[in-house]
């Protein structure tokens, strides 16, 4: 009676459990929101993650952060690393222009040409040595260019010519050499120049010449057909590509007294993905180096770690593991403060920082010193789909990635466009329940638990009933045949 009975039960509990499906997630099973409004028409939008995000999230990867319409339907999102971003400048550079005349004066070498320049490269003339033919004024042979020292990041891609004056119609061939030395020079594009005017004074004219951007400060001109002339003007098309950086985050923590009285917890928001700290210290006139580290409960730490690492400091709760060592200053000198800066490091995340002196006082300097940690927020990218407002929520415990591949929520979109994609505003973030931790039984387990006690209990009524008949059943057969034996 019992293995049936097991059975049977096992298998309406088991239904009831399947058929309980996992209620939907809502806004409200979160810990905090920030109301997000994308540009009017903006269909696909992105902005930075706030920096309240990584304060209150409750996971590394930002697992826990959700969209939801105003409806509480969930819209899909992509995290990603912010789009490199860079400004461009154009500008137009005047060339100082050298003829040189003469005879026999090589394309690819300066030998028949006395050049001098100025101590900082500055051409200041350019004279053929080769003769000419008795009697024949020494014709031009080409033109050097002094285009001045190239700024940084800036590179030339075209050559604008103007005619000399009275020159209306002209057409010519011609080949643009650079050099940084004059010493070598490089053939980088060859083109034909023309300017033709009808009789109503109209010009059509091709009157540039254009190559990959590149940085030189010396060109020279030489014709292969059409006869050379003295431009009036030659005009460097400039271009500038200056690198931006993302936009970047930071917070202050201050310390809570450590192990010992020369060290300093600083407790951090788990999704900080930290890759810049610094030490603003509270006292002036300080030099401290320090080892910057993190604790690893002790039965957590891997055997092989500890070996690797035997200089990791063991106790009877954790391990301390080393990850920098640093100075941190603040030193005043003729009425001027000198500060360290921000450290650069690779990526760290952690619930808290632990900062050891390398000296002991049996005094703590940094007492009130603040411990500053950088980061590069991540990108999110967001179909703003549904209807608005849309809620961004995050600061739940235990929830799984939402998150999609970029390649699902902008399909075919390019790093250009994704740049330029419109960046939608966010509010100031709301607490949607208390920000610590509740105790409950995640994701709807508590409706599938009574669900289940419901049909275990059913199913201890239902085999009680059966067990009933059965043993009615029972009795009633061995009454009658208790009457047939007498």
């Amino acid at each position: 009676m019992k293995s049936p009975f097991l059975l049977c039960t096992c298998l309406i509990a088991g239904g009831a459990l399947a058929a309980t499906p996992a209620p939907p997630e809502r806004p409200q099973d979160y810990g905090w929101s920030i109301a997000l409004t994308p540009q009017p028409g903006a269909g696909l939008s992105r902005i930075s993650v706030p920096t309240d995000v990584y304060l209150h999230a409750r996971s590394a990867s930002l697992a826990d952060v959700r969209l939801f319409d105003s409806t509480g339907k969930p819209l899909a999102f992509a995290l990603t690393a912010p789009p490199a971003q860079s400004r461009t400048q154009r500008d137009t550079l005047a060339m100082r222009i050298f003829p040189v005349t003469g005879k026999n004066i090589g394309y690819y070498e300066l030998d028949n040409v006395d050049i001098r320049t100025g101590n900082d490269g500055r051409l200041l003339s350019v004279t053929a040595r080769g003769g000419s033919t008795p009697g024949a004024a020494p014709g031009l042979q080409g033109l050097i260019l002094d285009a001045g020292p190239p700024a940084k990041d800036s590179r030339i891609g075209a050559l604008h010519f103007t005619l000399p004056p009275g020159t209306d119609n002209y057409n010519a061939q011609v080949l643009l050499e650079v050099s940084d030395d004059l010493k070598q020079w490089d053939a980088i594009a060859t083109t034909t120049l023309n300017w033709l005017r009808n009789s109503d004074t109209q010009t059509l004219a091709n009157d540039r010449i254009e190559f990959a951007p590149r940085a030189f400060r010396y060109a020279r001109l030489s014709w292969q057909y059409g006869d050379p002339i003295t431009f009036a003007g030659i005009a460097a098309q400039q271009v500038s590509v200056t690198a931006v950086a993302a936009p970047r985050a930071t917070i202050a923590l201050k310390g809570t007294a450590g192990k010992s009285v020369d060290e300093r917890l600083y407790a951090t928001p788990i999704a900080i993905p930290a890759d810049s700290i610094s030490l603003q210290l509270a006292e002036g006139n300080t030099s401290m180096p320090v080892t910057l580290g993190v604790y690893h409960v002790a039965s957590e730490a891997p055997r092989q770690r500890q070996r690797l690492r035997p200089q990791a400091r063991s106790t009877q709760v954790a391990d301390f593991e080393p990850l920098l060592n640093t100075t941190f200053y603040r030193i005043n000198m003729d009425g001027k403060e000198r500060v360290s800066g921000d450290l650069a490091m690779p990526v760290v995340q952690t619930a808290q920082w632990v900062l050891r002196p390398q000296y002991h006082s049996g005094t703590n300097p940094n007492l009130n010193s603040v411990l500053r940690l950088g980061w590069t927020p991540a990108s999110l990218v967001f179909l703003a789909s549904g209807k608005g407002p849309y809620q961004l929520v995050f600061g739940r415990s235990g929830a799984t990635p939402a998150t999609l591949p970029l390649s699902q929520v902008a399909p075919g979109f390019t790093q250009e466009e994704l740049l330029a994609l419109p960046v939608a505003t966010a509010a100031r973030v709301v607490a949607l329940t208390s920000d610590a931790p509740i105790e409950k039984t995640p994701d709807g387990a508590g409706l599938r638990l009574a669900a289940l006690w419901a049909a275990l209990l059913l199913g201890v009524g239902v085999l009680g009933f059966f067990a009933w008949r059965l043993l009615s059943q029972m009795k009633e057969e061995q009454g009658s045949t208790d009457k047939q034996e007498h």
